[in-house]
């Protein structure tokens, strides 16, 4: 296990110093060398199991992907001098091999991130932790010099671009499209889709996909996480997660790839369009709201696709894995019934009941329907009624701004030139956020309509709270109330932060208020002042980025998580309210 473990760390330093600098700290043919040995540890493990499994059978199941891997690597090497000439016999061997190392190195790291989750010690502080240390290591891979054009990124900015992808937000100090190389725009975009999909259920879903069978242990933990039912439904939601994202990323790409102007130097070769199409699809999937323009999507304002494409993006990302899953039980289950009733008309009743819609689904449908349409309305009243304002009569950059405020942070106008008032409003929407189980953040749909109906119950002077015909159990109205207080709390604590780190700045507390705020809830929206922040300013938003990430709730769980509770009850005794 050590050596395992220390052949991983091995593998990721030889990289790094291969691929890292712009000149090799250590000879290649060492670093090669170095990676020849790696490999053979991972095979002498691999081949240690084997003979000491129990059951050769099922060992052999559960690494069905070992077997191709190795076929290629060993075709690569023997077969590489006869189909490529003497330097690109090489050079296919050191891809194969490098290729290899990779995959060996993810599924290890993605094992290593359920067993974590799954020990059920803190759940709530190991992912935290997981998210720290992704942070982390992401920070460090920007600083490295083929990573930026900046002379030098400084510690914080590195952090701060690191904490921003991974808790997608999208708030930036440094220019993604020019500050950052492409390599540098692989990481940030690597570090979207780990924070977007969460770190464990990422790592689940690559162990699934790569054969590696959950315990029992793993999988209450990604029952946990998916809040699903049974542990009969961990394997088919998970792969729900990743088949959704791909398929959903992937349908974003192609229809972005026509949207962009040739005009722009790096996207006048097709492999930069393709970058563009796919940077945009992930971080508009993923509500992380980056952009490889320096004005974001101000530029594509009149751009169709902005609404069509980028939008549903959006909307699909913030609804969450369990509601589209749902949707997609009852699309099926209702074209099953169609197709058997034509096949048999003279039947009406079926044994199986229907699939229907959730409460979970119905709240967040109907919650982020008025959302929408509530923002779009109050957005474009106070532009419109303004002679200067950005978008005066345009009801569409209305409504891709209340789509956006909640949950991405894509722009196509100057925030700073909105009025206070719309601003307000975007501050109102951010707080909010998307769905439970989704890449938003916020004190989630849910969570505010169950506030909303806890008021709306004491006014009926109703004992439950009842939405949809359903009673709402007291464990989660209190979780509700206690998110909205710790999410607020933390909103006034980083503003007051920012007030006292900035005061010599002369910002506008507005802006401060309106930066804390996308930075909790994770939406990424900016008047402006992001770059302008102290180093002080820069390190209170990283970590209300991770906050809000995590969520308050977790993190005080993960606090709590050894506290027991009490035994006993005080007598009750009135008190006067309101």
């Amino acid at each position: 296990m050590a050596a395992n473990g220390l052949a991983v760390a091995t593998v990721a330093a030889t990289f790094v110093l291969l691929y890292g600098f712009d000149r090799l700290l250590l000879p290649a043919t060492v670093l090669y060398g170095i990676q020849f040995v790696c490999l053979a540890v991972f095979l002498t493990e691999k081949a240690v199991r084997f003979w000491n499994a129990e059951s050769r059978r099922e060992f052999l199941k559960y690494n069905w992907f070992e077997l191709p891997l190795l076929s290629i690597l060993f075709l690569s090497v023997v077969g590489a001098g006869r189909w490529f000439s003497a330097g690109g016999a090489r050079l296919a061997i050191l891809v194969a091999i490098d290729t290899y190392l990779v995959l060996q190195v993810i599924v290890k790291l993605c094992r290593t991130m359920v067993a974590a989750a799954a020990t059920g010690k803190n759940p709530p502080r190991a992912l935290a932790s997981l998210f720290v240390v992704l942070i982390a290591a992401g920070s460090g891979l920007l600083m490295l010099p083929r990573s930026h054009h900046l002379e030098p990124l400084s510690f914080t900015d590195a952090v701060f671009t690191a904490a921003s992808a991974t808790c997608v937000t999208g708030l930036i100090v440094k220019d993604t499209g020019k500050d950052f190389t492409p390599m540098g725009q692989m990481i940030i975009l690597t570090l979207i889709q780990l924070g977007g999909l969460g770190i464990v259920i990422f790592g689940a879903v690559m162990a699934m996909i790569l054969g590696q069978a959950l315990s029992v242990r793993e999988s209450a933990a990604m029952q946990d996480l998916l809040n699903t039912q049974t542990l009969s439904r961990i394997v088919r939601m998970i792969a729900f997660i990743i088949l959704t994202t791909l398929l959903v990323e992937a349908v974003g790409a192609l229809a972005l790839y026509s949207m962009w102007e040739e005009a722009d130097g790096r996207l006048a070769a097709p492999e930069g369009r393709w970058f563009c199409s796919i940077f945009h699809s992930v971080s508009a999937f993923c509500n992380a709201g980056f952009s490889l323009f320096s004005d974001n999507l101000m530029s594509y304002k009149a751009t169709a696709r902005v609404y069509l494409v980028i939008a549903p993006l959006i909307v699909l990302g913030g609804l969450g894995f369990s509601v589209l899953y749902n949707l997609l039980s009852v699309a099926q289950d209702h074209l099953v019934r169609f197709v058997y009733r034509l096949k048999h008309p003279g039947f009406v009743f079926t044994a199986r009941s229907p699939v229907r819609l959730q409460l979970q689904t119905k709240i967040v449908l109907t919650v982020s329907a008025l959302l929408i349409a509530a923002g779009t309305g109050a957005l474009f009243l106070f532009e419109t009624c303004r002679p200067e304002g950005p978008y005066k009569g345009d009801v569409l950059t209305a409504f891709f701004h209340s789509v956006s405020a909640r949950t991405a942070g894509f722009n196509t106008v100057d925030i700073a030139s909105l009025s206070e008032a719309s601003r307000f409003i975007l501050i109102v929407l951010m707080f909010i956020g998307g769905s439970p189980g989704s890449t938003a953040g916020g004190i989630k749909t849910v969570t505010f309509a169950v506030v909303v109906m806890i008021a709306w119950a004491s006014i009926r002077k109703r004992r439950d709270v009842e939405m949809f015909r359903r009673s709402i159990r007291l464990l989660v109205v209190g979780r509700a109330v206690t998110v909205v207080f710790l999410f607020g709390l933390t909103l006034l604590t980083a503003t007051l932060g920012l007030a006292i780190t900035e005061r010599h700045s002369h910002f506008a507390l507005l802006d401060l208020l309106f930066e804390a705020a996308s930075a909790l809830a994770t939406v990424g929206l900016s008047t402006g002042i992001t770059p302008s922040l102290t180093d002080a300013g820069k390190w209170i938003i990283i970590f209300t980025m991770l906050i809000g990430r995590l969520g308050p709730l977790t993190l005080l769980a993960g606090l709590t998580h050894e506290i027991k509770p009490a035994g006993f009850e005080y007598p009750s005794e009135p008190v006067v309210v309101g």
